[in-house]
């Protein structure tokens, strides 16, 4: 997997995934199985290399994970390490990330959820608080330098969407 970040409070599982939507399904089900607080993220990182897959990590900044996780999670067969693969997780759960529906406001995003700030690709600076941004029931954050970030683009009607898309066509779906 690489060299991993040492992290108070986190766990790298492994279980072979090759896919981002059967992380964020693994991610989810973790969470729903384990009873999880809903202070832990849950993010996809991306292990490249011979065998690369999708690795997901659960975190809880403010405190320790619930005792024994390591040891639950192992005996259902998944690979467990300490620590973070990496430091740009993909945030599939975090603190807010349900209340995240509908359109809502830039500020409105901010003051419900764990994210730190809102990038518009192609601009200079963070979107501006009183701007719309039409969730897809799909908002998926970013670690970046140490803050969850969301990257989002123009859309009709001057609002923002989140960059990715809640159903990507897969590749080469018209071969």
């Amino acid at each position: 997997m690489g060299a991993a970040r040492v992290t108070p409070h986190a766990l790298t599982v492994d279980a072979g995934t090759r896919e981002l939507r059967a992380a964020d399904h693994l991610l989810r089900t973790l969470a729903a199985g384990l009873a999880l607080p809903d202070d832990v993220f849950g993010c996809t990182h991306l292990v490249h290399g011979e065998r690369p897959r999708v690795a997901v990590s659960l975190t809880r900044p403010g405190g320790p994970l619930p005792p024994g996780l390591a040891e639950r999670l192992a005996r259902r067969g998944y690979a467990v390490a300490p620590g973070l693969p990496d430091a740009a997780g993909r945030a599939v759960l975090y603190p807010g990330a349900a209340a995240l529906t509908g359109t809502l406001t830039v500020a409105e995003l901010l003051a419900r959820s764990a994210i730190d700030a809102v990038r518009v690709l192609g601009a200079a600076g963070p979107a501006a608080p009183g701007t719309r941004l039409v969730t897809r029931d799909h908002v998926r954050p970013q670690w970046r330098e140490g803050r969850l970030e969301l990257a989002a683009v123009p859309a009709a009607g001057d609002t923002l969407v989140p960059f990715e898309v809640p159903d990507p066509t897969p590749c080469c779906a018209d071969h």
